[in-house]
């Protein structure tokens, strides 16, 4: 499978922001004991979302120094106050969520509401196609179409570049505003201008359909006398498991005879795609543990449903994260694989997500998690049994090139291979030389 582009970790907080979500759920209610007349104020009002995020937050959110008789005032004081607009609202949840102190509790206007379902549910309404912005030309250039997509059925192909979306020239476009253009509700239309070498410039009209966005990328690489599975999980969405599972099963079929899985820049997602990915590495074991505001304690372990039990190294980085370090230290901790790489980001909370009235939304932490070591990996992280930092160079080098990640210009996933020939194989691996960057120069 060709490789998507490397995520940039510039993007990274705001993404961290919706991962170990534990449900999906909706909410629509106003306080315990609220009178008629104030109900009947309240209604067709902005204070209406005001009130459903007080008493989300008075119910479920997890805080190490939650005071709930000052968050009683904070609801009284918001809904003695007027409001001109539901954006005036907005801005005073906001600024109330800021008093919890907790970065990941956070209020969702409609559209990123609808941004983060579409992440999570791993699928949207497009057209289907990976893309990119070619350095040399600066244009925007297809990466691939994604399989059974409008876009392969258009008959675009990969390296086409982009000229026109609907008429608006992409040539100042980033990936993310064509992106956004691109999307659109399922059955519309959309009208491209391409060019492509010996055929020149041309234009199609697609139409947009619900689309299951591929998050695992795979490949069955030869690294010496080893055939070893090459797997990069973007982020834990709702089809995140059933695209491992089919992963595992075709590089088995394929005679691997180990695995690499990359969770660099994986920011996280759904809790239960973290655990179900790990019970197809785990046979046996504790994978993690949550405890809620009221001690409520649940564990989830491996059931022996495992899909394969040959080597497996994990590679990791800051920016894995929470579901990442989840499934990271499950399998660390279980003796299950070997962690190469940097320290994972540190993130031990769990989110559940709630609809709002006006299609708006809440994120609020409802638990905090505990890997099998017992050990926290809030603001801590998991470490790797191998450590392998990347210099600023190394990192602005994959970022930019991204077909170098998982290559032997790759030092971590380079470290991880002679891991695999080391521990598993027993190989004798000589001193690993420095990768070499595009222009011949090792990195600084």
């Amino acid at each position: 499978m060709n490789r998507s582009a490397f995520k940039p970790s510039a993007f990274l907080p705001s993404f961290l922001l919706n991962s170990a979500i534990a449900t999906l759920a909706t909410a629509s209610m106003l306080a315990p004991g609220i009178t008629p007349a104030v109900e009947a104020a309240l209604e067709d009002s902005p204070k209406v979302v005001i009130d459903e995020v007080w008493q989300i937050v008075n119910d479920e959110f997890v805080g190490t120094d939650f005071d709930m008789n000052a968050w009683q005032a904070t609801r009284q004081e918001l809904l003695g106050r007027q409001y001109l607009s539901q954006n005036d609202a907005y801005t005073a949840i906001r600024d109330a969520l800021k008093l919890l102190n907790d970065p990941y509790t956070r209020f969702l206007d409609p559209s990123e509401y609808s941004d983060l379902t579409n992440q999570t549910s791993g699928e949207l309404s497009g057209i289907g196609v990976q893309l990119t912005v070619d350095e040399q030309t600066s244009s925007l250039k297809v990466i691939q179409p994604l399989e059974d997509s409008p876009a392969a059925a258009a008959g675009i192909e990969a390296g086409d570049r982009i000229l026109r979306i609907d008429n608006r020239p992409t040539a100042l476009m980033t990936v993310e505003e064509a992106s956004e253009i691109l999307r659109g509700e399922e059955g519309s239309t959309v009208r491209l201008q391409l060019v492509r070498p010996q055929k020149g410039l041309f234009e199609v009209t697609i139409q947009r359909a619900q689309i299951e966005v591929p998050v695992l990328h795979y490949s069955l690489q030869q690294e010496g006398n080893l055939s070893i599975g090459y797997l990069r999980l973007d982020e834990f969405s709702s089809h995140a498991a059933e695209q491992m599972e089919k992963a595992i099963t075709a590089l088995e079929a394929q005679n691997a005879q180990g695995f690499v899985l990359d969770l660099r820049g994986n920011p996280g997602g759904l809790l239960f795609a973290s655990v179900d990915i790990a019970r197809m590495w785990m046979e046996t074991g504790m994978i993690v543990r949550t405890v809620d505001r009221q001690g409520g304690d649940r564990q989830y372990s491996a059931n022996r449903t495992a899909l394969t039990e040959l080597p497996l190294v994990v590679l990791v980085d800051h920016y894995s994260a929470s579901a990442s370090e989840i499934l990271a230290a499950a399998l660390k901790d279980n003796g299950r694989a070997i962690l190469v790489g940097s320290r994972t980001y540190g993130k031990g909370t769990v989110q559940s997500v709630h609809q709002l009235s006006d299609e708006s939304g809440l994120a609020v932490t409802i638990s905090r998690y505990y890997p099998p070591s017992g050990i926290t990996i809030n603001k801590h992280g998991v470490t790797p049994n191998i450590e392998v930092d990347l210099s600023r160079d190394q990192q602005r080098l994959l970022r930019a090139n991204p077909s170098i990640q998982g290559t032997q210009r790759d030092p971590q996933y380079q470290r991880a291979i002679a891991a695999l020939q080391e521990t598993f194989f027993g190989m004798t691996v000589p001193a690993l030389p420095a990768p070499i960057t595009l222009n011949g120069q090792q990195p600084r």
